[in-house]
């Protein structure tokens, strides 16, 4: 499965694998039980994947995967990478977690690259604006959005690219295949005050998580003088 290729890009031909072949998939590390680098990270990627499953509605109601920390394979004999957020259209995970080669995110096995990936900078080792730029251009992955609270590698805390001719180029933070976009807020999530990146709608309304959208019904049945714990 596959969706329309955007930006003028060239599609990306997923690693050949021979139907035939037998894939030893014990040999794959799919979990090293590497620790969150901090709070705030941990916090952040969670806010993005909890408005995902909480108020987001793919186009046309395909199957989609949204996930966070999970290894993405691109090549039988290549390392993965592991973004912090990435998201997947026309696919869903399979339903048997159990077999490895369903644990984690294995291009030749989906079919397709995914549609986007977010990097949140921690720190100034992790490459986010040069060696993993490369590497999920490289992949196919149509949009790459990275956020730096802190400006470590650059000035700008959001940026947000579109794969062209298998480059990025600056795009707007706003991706119509997925109906979504993405925009700083400042606020308060699960404790803790700060900058953080949010999804938004095409009309630019922020995506709710769980929480949000039942703070804003109690809201709504106050406003009508009902007490929400006896609704």
């Amino acid at each position: 499965m596959s969706t329309v290729p955007a930006h003028g890009q060239i599609p990306v031909i997923p690693p050949h694998v021979p139907v035939a072949a037998e894939i030893d998939y014990d040999k794959f590390v799919t979990e090293d039980d590497t620790p969150v680098d901090s709070i705030y990270s941990e916090r952040q990627h969670r806010l993005l994947t909890e408005s995902l499953f909480a108020s987001w509605h793919a186009p046309d109601s395909q199957p989609h995967l949204a996930a966070t920390d999970v290894g993405l394979f691109y090549a039988v004999n290549e390392p993965p990478v592991v973004p912090d957020v990435m998201i997947s259209l026309g696919v869903a995970p399979n339903a048997d977690w159990t077999e490895k080669k369903n644990r984690s995110y294995f291009v030749w096995v989906f079919g397709k690259a995914p549609d986007l990936v977010v990097e949140v900078v921690s720190n100034t080792e992790g490459g986010e604006l040069s060696d993993k730029m490369r590497k999920y251009a490289k992949i196919g992955i149509t949009y790459y959005v990275v956020w730096d609270p802190l400006r470590m590698p650059s000035k700008t805390p959001l940026q947000c690219f579109a794969l062209e001719r298998r480059k990025y180029v600056a795009c707007k933070p706003t991706f119509p295949e997925l109906g979504l976009g993405v925009t700083a807020w400042t606020g308060s999530y699960d404790g803790l005050q700060g900058d953080w990146l949010r999804w938004q709608d095409q009309q630019g309304v922020l995506l709710p998580t769980g929480i949000e959208r039942a703070d804003r019904l109690a809201e709504k049945l106050r406003s009508l003088g009902v007490d929400p714990d006896q609704a």
